[in-house]
């Protein structure tokens, strides 16, 4: 590694906000038409998909060397920080899978131990289910809170809506739920000029009056912050680490901690707020590109350059938004449209997911009726299947987002992914109709 001549130490320190989504779906077992009414357990997983199979794959190239790596960074250095959100359904499999799960979940409760890290709020299933209903959305969050606790003994107070889905409205909900921040896509388009390497506040919405009702039903605490803050991904210098960093086309191949650490001190603003899965390390991004190499260098070279780093909530406290961002329609960090078209932009898609959510009234107008086990049962099925993941397979964009999508997909074709969906909520239908018909 070259000589790096290490600059004045600033007055005002910069710092890095590192976060780490951690989410696993229970993807769909096959399911042919002549199995509806039939059909027995909707995720085992797609044949050479199996999801305990693939679960112990992640484990072992990205879950444990990852934590390992990050719970020797947080021991040699004191001042690194790291963020994370876990999906209740990765929980569940970390839960289910055996030894590995337990690797797993061990090998993050160390990493929590070490009161250097911080847990997020989200949906429990990493669900749509805002786009059709609030109380299903509040459920879920208060769903996941309790999960967390549980398992880390930790209660989250800054939220991330699945895939950074966010507008004005989701912003105002959160706040109203007791949170004390929200994490979105910098998107230059809502940012216009500005950078996304500081705070700012969501601006100001009303909601309905039955959506509030629903907030403060379910608030988190029981009084609401005095501040709430916005924290924006720079998805540049995020996706340089993502998406970029073994790609040896790349004019700045490769990339070095030293360098990526320049970068970061030549940006301007308080927070550089690299977000991404945690699938980049191991995963996306192989061990022989050197990622896990770059990821152990990172702190010191930036910590040589007086860049600090904090949580989420270390933010909020260190440093005041500077101005309000408006973002009246849905975005995500998704795709190069930054959309929601990730999930919902086709046919295929706007059937799969007005179908699913329609049964909301049906399933919850017999959960009295029902034992805990049934009732428990049957909303975990219904929720499984509104896992964002099933519909993003789904997807028919072509050239650089169809790629994206089809290196996540277990199936040939979206095309195969909808009929496997369709197939299993018409068995889930069949069985919904038959319990209606008992509780009556």
């Amino acid at each position: 590694m070259k000589n790096v001549v290490n600059p004045p130490r600033r007055e005002k320190l910069k710092s890095i906000c590192f976060y780490f989504q951690v989410h696993q779906p229970y993807r769909l077992s096959d399911c042919n038409v002549f199995e509806i009414g039939d059909k027995e357990d909707y995720f085992h997983g797609p044949c050479n998909y199996e999801n305990h199979k693939i679960f112990e794959k992640v484990a072992n190239k990205c879950y444990l060397p990852t934590n390992k790596v990050i719970l020797e960074l947080l021991k040699n250095h004191p001042e690194f920080r790291v963020s994370y959100s876990f999906s209740g359904v990765f929980l569940d499999q970390c839960i289910q899978y055996g030894e590995i799960g337990k690797q797993v979940l061990d090998s993050f409760k160390a990493i929590m131990d070490t009161g250097q890290a911080e847990i997020l709020s989200e949906t429990y299933y990493h669900s749509l289910c805002w786009l059709y209903s609030k109380e299903e959305f509040a459920q879920q969050i208060e769903k996941h809170k309790k999960l967390i606790y549980k398992i880390f003994k930790k209660k989250p107070s800054i939220f991330r809506n699945t895939e950074l889905i966010y507008n004005n409205e989701i912003g105002e909900f959160v706040r109203e739920m007791g949170f004390k921040g929200v994490l979105a896509e910098g998107w230059d388009y809502y940012l216009d000029w500005r950078s996304p390497n500081f705070l700012y506040q969501p601006k100001k919405t009303e909601l309905h009056p039955e959506d509030k009702k629903i907030a403060k039903k379910h608030r988190i605490r029981k009084t609401l912050p005095k501040d709430f803050a916005l924290l924006l991904k720079n998805y540049k210098l995020s996706d340089d680490i993502a998406f970029r960093f073994g790609n040896q086309g790349w004019t700045e191949w490769p990339m070095t901690a030293d360098k990526f650490a320049a970068w970061a001190d030549n940006a301007e603003g308080d927070t550089i707020n690299l977000f991404m899965d945690y699938e980049t390390f191991g995963e996306h991004q192989w061990e022989d590109t050197g990622i896990f190499e770059f990821m152990r260098h990172l702190p010191g070279e930036c910590l040589k350059r007086n860049i600090g780093f904090k949580t989420p909530s270390e933010t909020i406290k260190a440093y005041k938004p500077v101005g309000e961002v408006d973002v009246p329609y849905l975005m995500s960090w998704a795709d190069m449209e930054r959309d929601l078209s990730a999930w919902c932009s086709n046919d295929l898609q706007k059937n799969a997911l007005h179908r699913i959510f329609d049964l909301e009234g049906k399933i919850k107008s017999i959960l009295d009726q029902l034992k805990k086990g049934d009732r428990e049962e049957l909303m975990n099925i219904w929720r499984k299947l509104q896992t964002s993941d099933h519909f993003y397979y789904m997807c028919t964009k072509y050239w650089n987002d169809g790629d994206v999508h089809a290196y996540f997909s277990p199936y040939e074709s979206p095309y195969d992914a909808f009929i496997t969906y369709m197939n299993t909520l018409s068995d889930f239908e069949h069985k919904l109709e038959n319990l209606m018909q008992l509780t009556t």
